[in-house]
């Protein structure tokens, strides 16, 4: 990867060579070591290896939305990646609680006989993401949980519920409180509160589904996206194949009618004790309720589990939950998404083996313990072996986000809505269940590597992501429409701004570079790069020295910002 910087004393041209930037699983150890024969006492593993500030900004690139001077200096003082993920777990900041506590009829706005700019505004705020996607945002910029935001932006791709779908601002709040909320919980209580949340339910069809014509929308996206996948799997993740060489289908076509036929019998809980009938007053706030109606009461057999005639409603659902989560294929399927997420695109089969196995078992008997998983998944060697390991495409919303903590810009989120679209990617706003990209999204001329994050990366969105670049390094002033308040949008405050401390940095080209080594390209910059870099800013020339200043540090950042070398996280 080479980013080549021309320089004039009249402006600065950058041309970017984009190297590919997948890997084919060999970014790092391969495991254990084999234990000793015969009786051997066995040595005390190593200790921890206290981290650098350069591998903190790598762990910070992995596990958070981005990293800051402030977040690379506590991983530091906690010495080593192990240490300061504990510390993560025990944070619980963000939340959005508040917006899902505020539900309201269908009707809300129609019946208040707002028109205008009064009725847009009303249905944005009752019926749109923009609440969430503003919080989303600020929470990701401001808080200190960020494993915790970052782990339920991974789960909120792999259980994918969209505001593109259902309507509804309490409702959207409520399914990804699920997530947040989760997030270090266990991943089979994500399944069951997932499974009967209202959102999802009208997602992907569920509720109101009929024991006259089951829907097989959510028992098909159950099984295929959040748990067991369409093939057989060994514990690696590699499929595993029959006598004939052919991959084993995990579920026919008729244990997917059979699952829905499991989960029929579920509606909407009402707001105001209406009846069931109503569907103004709908509540997305509360889990879904009966109708038994509607429900099959009969047996159902699928994935070598039979549920007997007569069983309830509630255990029905039980034994879906309790048979996908506890599936053989559950543990290498998520724990490859989530690696997928996180840390590499194309992890090796160790790599997801060793992953898989924790999620299995945390070593205390528990299945699904999300905090044993993130752990192994942070803390692997692949995941924190040399920096030259293949990595992953930064997909645009960690480019948005990276972008911003790393120069130091406050936000109540707005700016980021305002630009995210643009870029292919808008939080709780997936175009279907199966994301903004496939997880086996081949690496163009990658020899059979996976890119998901490629898949957003057309001509319109990488030139997007260059003006985005731009507008807030070189045009980044407090004049920016999205940098201003929003009239209109309750609490809403201007962006802070960063110019200040970039100026006094500026004053020592040495520490701003290293600044910008550290924070965004985890301390890999060559000698080449930096020289480039450093006559880039000597070409902004300018009598107010303040001034100066601010655009050679403006300069630097525009560079950095729209190179390769940011956007592909190694």
């Amino acid at each position: 990867m080479r980013i080549k910087l021309l320089a004039s004393g009249s402006g600065i041209g950058l041309a970017l060579l984009l190297s590919a930037c997948g890997g084919g699983g060999n970014g790092g150890g391969g495991g254990s070591p084999a234990p000793q024969g015969g009786g051997t006492t066995p040595t005390a593993p190593p200790p921890p290896v206290v981290i650098s500030a350069a591998e903190a900004s790598r762990l910070a690139k992995q596990a958070s939305f981005g990293p800051t001077p402030e977040l690379i200096d506590q991983i530091v003082v906690a010495k080593n990646a192990g240490a300061w993920i504990d510390q993560q777990f025990a944070l619980n900041a963000s939340t959005y609680a508040d917006i899902a506590g505020k539900p309201v009829a269908t009707n809300f706005c129609s019946a208040q006989n707002l028109t205008g700019t009064d009725l847009s505004n009303c249905n944005r705020d009752n019926f749109g993401a923009l609440p969430m996607a503003m919080r989303f945002y600020s929470n990701a910029m401001g808080k200190d949980d960020q494993l915790r935001q970052r782990t339920a932006f991974a789960l909120s791709q792999i259980v994918v519920a969209s505001d593109l779908e259902v309507h509804t601002t309490a409702g959207l709040a409520t399914f990804n409180q699920i997530l947040l909320g989760n997030a270090f919980g266990n991943y089979k209580d994500i399944l069951r509160e997932v499974t009967l949340n209202p959102f999802m339910g009208n997602f992907l069809d569920m509720v109101d589904s009929n024991k006259s014509a089951p829907n097989e929308n959510y028992a098909r996206e159950l099984m295929q996206l959040f748990s067991v996948g369409t093939v057989m799997l060994n514990m690696d993740g590699t499929p595993k194949t029959g006598a004939d060489g052919a991959v084993i289908a995990t579920y026919s076509n008729a244990e997917v009618k059979e699952l829905a036929r499991a989960l029929t019998g579920w509606t909407y809980a009402r707001l105001d004790g209406a009846p069931i009938t109503d569907y103004v007053k709908v509540d997305y706030t509360k889990p879904m309720i009966v109708n038994a109606a509607r429900f099959d009461t009969g047996a159902k057999t699928f994935l070598n589990v039979t549920i007997p005639a007569g069983a309830t409603q509630q255990q029905n659902v039980d034994t879906v939950v309790d048979t996908v989560f506890n599936h053989p294929n559950t543990p290498p399927f998520i724990s490859k998404r989530l690696i997928q997420q996180l840390t590499l695109a194309n992890p090796s089969p160790a790599y997801v083996g060793r992953v898989a196995a924790v999620f299995a078992d945390n070593g205390a008997g528990v299945r699904g313990d999300m905090k044993a998983v993130i752990k192994a998944i942070l803390t692997d060697s692949e995941a924190r072996g040399s920096a030259a390991t293949p990595g992953k495409v930064k997909e645009p919303v960690l480019f948005l986000t990276g972008l911003a903590r790393g120069m130091g810009l406050k936000s109540d989120g707005y700016a980021f809505y305002y630009r995210d679209n643009g870029l292919g990617q808008m939080p709780f706003r997936a175009p279907s269940v199966f994301n903004f990209y496939p997880y086996d999204f081949p690496l163009p001329l990658g020899s059979g590597e996976f890119s998901p994050a490629s898949k957003l990366m057309t001509t319109s969105t990488m030139v997007a992501r260059h003006n985005l670049a731009w507008d807030w390094t070189m045009g980044g002033e407090a004049t920016r429409t999205e940098f201003k308040t929003q009239p209109t949008i309750p609490g809403s405050v201007p962006v802070e701004l960063p110019w200040a401390q970039w100026e006094a940095l500026a004053a020592d080209e040495g520490k701003m570079l290293e600044r910008i080594d550290l924070v965004f390209l985890n301390g890999t910059m060559t000698s080449a790069q930096r020289s480039a870099l450093s006559s880039a800013m000597a070409a902004v020339k300018n009598t107010d020295p303040a001034v100066q200043a601010r655009k050679r540090a403006q300069v630097a950042l525009y560079i950095v910002a729209s190179s390769p070398h940011f956007q592909v996280d190694r």
